[in-house]
């Protein structure tokens, strides 16, 4: 299912982590590891040409943190048009991957809690199924950390705890009920190595108490038999319905059930035809604590009749 990924890296903590990651993706054969090569914001003259050439080195260095066995591929590009999301996106279409794995952040002085411009704008404009990947500091929390040396950042004084080392074992999976979060959880179902999937359904309307009752009763039971057919295949499925901001508790209940990953449909029922980025989606991705992975849907177009 992901035999091919992309995994792009600024040579940061964050991005070194990442790769450590990546042979906890089951299925893993092929590696396209790149680096994207931007002219900085104060720099009045630059070289490209350079800049690549030095990047190559590093990317050689880095091919090393990966387990044998995995088959690697260096690439060194300069974004000198669209950014280095857009560059992404172009060698991601080039080696017709299949999964993008990058870090929520990468190298920044100030590390806050939202992910980088890089990688919200690959969730936003990319078409391959998306891991993001978050990282910890020891002995507290993801928030807003400000780092005095870029040596902290950059080497070994950045000291990250790691999702990754079970990274499918608690799979938490969102659900509207509607066909992209179906569609979302067929694939979740799809990689194997699951541990167990907490399947969440988060009711949002309602006018009245009875009202919303009466949706909590008809999304439990609807959750129910989607547990009951999913574990006819052994896999452990534990419903969660709930009510209120479906943002807010998505968040809260991956860390409330301490899960490994949260994974979503890129799209939500009212962005399916466009392509688009649900906003659900964008921001939990943006915002939770914990890495996810974010299930690219094709657009569907309705056949006009003449």
């Amino acid at each position: 299912m992901f035999e091919k990924v992309l995994v792009p890296t600024d040579f940061s903590a964050y991005a070194h982590k990442v790769l450590e990651c990546v042979e906890n993706i089951p299925g893993v054969k092929d590696v396209v590891l790149l680096n994207v090569v931007a002219r900085p914001t104060l720099t009045r003259f630059w070289d490209p040409v350079v800049e690549v050439k030095e990047a190559e080195k590093k990317l050689a260095e880095e091919v090393k943190h990966l387990k044998a066995g995995v088959n690697v591929k260096t690439k060194a590009v300069s974004a000198i048009e669209g950014g280095i999301a857009n560059a992404i996106q172009m060698i991601a279409s080039e080696e017709n991957v299949s999964l993008v794995v990058m870090g929520a952040r990468g190298l920044s002085l100030i590390q806050s809690a939202l992910m980088g411009s890089v990688s919200r704008n690959v969730l936003r404009f990319g078409d391959r199924h998306l891991l993001i990947m978050r990282f910890k500091a020891f002995g507290g929390t993801e928030g807003l950390q400000f780092f005095t040396e870029p040596r902290s950042i950059r080497g070994e004084g950045a000291r990250l705890e790691e999702f990754c080392a079970d990274l499918f074992s608690k799979v938490l999976v969102p659900t509207d009920f509607s066909q992209p979060a179906e569609a979302a959880l067929s694939f979740v179902k799809g990689i194997g190595n699951i541990g167990e999937v907490v399947l969440l359904h988060v009711v949002s309307k309602g006018e009245s108490k009875e009202e919303i009752d009466a949706m909590v009763e008809d999304a439990t039971k609807k959750l129910n038999d989607i547990a009951k057919d999913l574990g006819k295949d052994g896999l452990k499925i534990t419903p969660k319905v709930v009510v209120g901001s479906p943002v807010e508790l998505i968040r809260s209940m991956a860390d409330e059930e301490d899960v490994s990953l949260i994974a979503m449909s890129s799209a939500g029922k009212d962005t399916l035809r466009t392509g688009r980025i649900g906003s659900r989606t964008y921001d939990v991705a943006n915002s939770a604590k914990r890495p996810i992975l974010v299930v690219r849907l094709k657009p569907v177009f309705e056949a006009k009749i003449a």
